[in-house]
């Protein structure tokens, strides 16, 4: 089981190191523009492995990725002083428009998974160049709010006492300042959250509940500010989805992908629960949200929508 890396700045190998520690696949590429950059990452994460699980991991060029099942594309370039967002996307799907055919020529039965920020609008520009090289967008995949539904989970399971993994709740819609926290369905252990608050006495009021908004929304503004970039989260949740792709495991993820409509919105790309499996997306799984969900929802993919159209692909 073979997988590439195009980018190894601190997510790409962050994401390499997770995938080491957790054994997944059996061999990993690592491709970049700045080849002595992949060499060193190469390197360095290959001393990790007698500590962790028996796999090969090297650089190469994008000839490598010959036989690769999945491919996560992290590159990407940094905003310049002065530079507004719809500059910064346009030199970034100009990279894209070198890189996603490369990738393909290469490796055309990959599943892409897009972790460049703004991962939504990326990886619609991805599907956008992937769609020329004849790859459907079912096979091009956004980070989403994969980290962003960890987050929320973690912290309603710090609040209340229970293992995170026995919570169920969502983050939808852009991954960035528009995203909905869907409360109305959250479950512990399948019961409603106001019914098991209710049950074990926990306090769950509007300023506990901003509370856990403002940490997941604004989560990467924090971290940022205090050590300048994410890694460790994001890096973990591309681990995972590669896992799940490489395995066909068909799990529920909040990722990003193309959608005919959300809520009216035409065309647009933003994370919603979607079945991902060997093949990539499999289904997706629009939620019975209440009526101010479904207006903060339509509200950020009109965001996202708006910048697409600014970009005229």
């Amino acid at each position: 089981m073979k997988v590439g890396i195009v980018g190894t700045g601190f997510v790409g190998s962050t994401a390499a190191y997770a995938m080491v520690m957790n054994g997944i696949g059996r061999e990993i590429v690592l491709v970049d523009k700045n080849a002595a950059r992949a060499n060193a990452e190469a390197d360095d994460i290959q001393h990790a492995v007698p500590f962790a699980h028996p796999l090969q991991l090297r650089a190469g060029n994008y000839d490598d990725l010959t036989g690769a099942q999945v491919v996560i594309i992290t590159a990407g370039v940094n905003q310049r002083p002065g530079e507004n967002r719809l500059q910064l996307l346009e030199r970034n799907a100009a990279v894209f428009k070198e890189v996603v055919p490369e990738v393909i020529k290469y490796a055309p039965n990959a599943v892409l998974v897009v972790a460049t920020n703004p991962v939504d609008i990326m990886t619609h520009i991805a599907a956008f160049y992937a769609a020329g090289s004849g790859m459907p967008a079912t096979r091009v995949i956004g980070s989403g709010t994969t980290l962003d539904t960890a987050r929320f989970r973690a912290l309603l399971g710090g609040h209340l006492g229970i293992d995170s993994q026995h919570i169920h709740g969502y983050v939808i819609g852009e991954h960035g300042d528009s995203e909905v926290l869907v409360w109305s369905l959250v479950t512990i252990g399948g019961i409603p959250l106001e019914e098991f608050c209710s049950m074990q006495q926990i306090v769950m009021d509007n300023s506990i509940r901003t509370d856990i908004d403002r940490k997941v929304r604004f989560a990467a503004q924090g971290i940022i500010s205090g050590k300048g970039a994410t890694y460790y989260g994001i890096g973990s949740a591309l681990s995972r989805i590669v896992e799940i792709i490489l395995h066909d495991q068909r799990s529920i993820l909040t990722v990003s992908s193309q959608t005919a409509m959300i809520e009216g919105i035409s065309q647009v790309t933003v994370s919603l629960p979607h079945l991902v499996g060997g093949e990539g997306i499999l289904n997706a799984y629009p939620l019975p949200l209440n009526e101010e969900e479904r207006k903060l929802l339509q509200s950020s993919a009109k965001i996202v929508q708006q910048v697409l159209e600014q970009l005229n692909l």
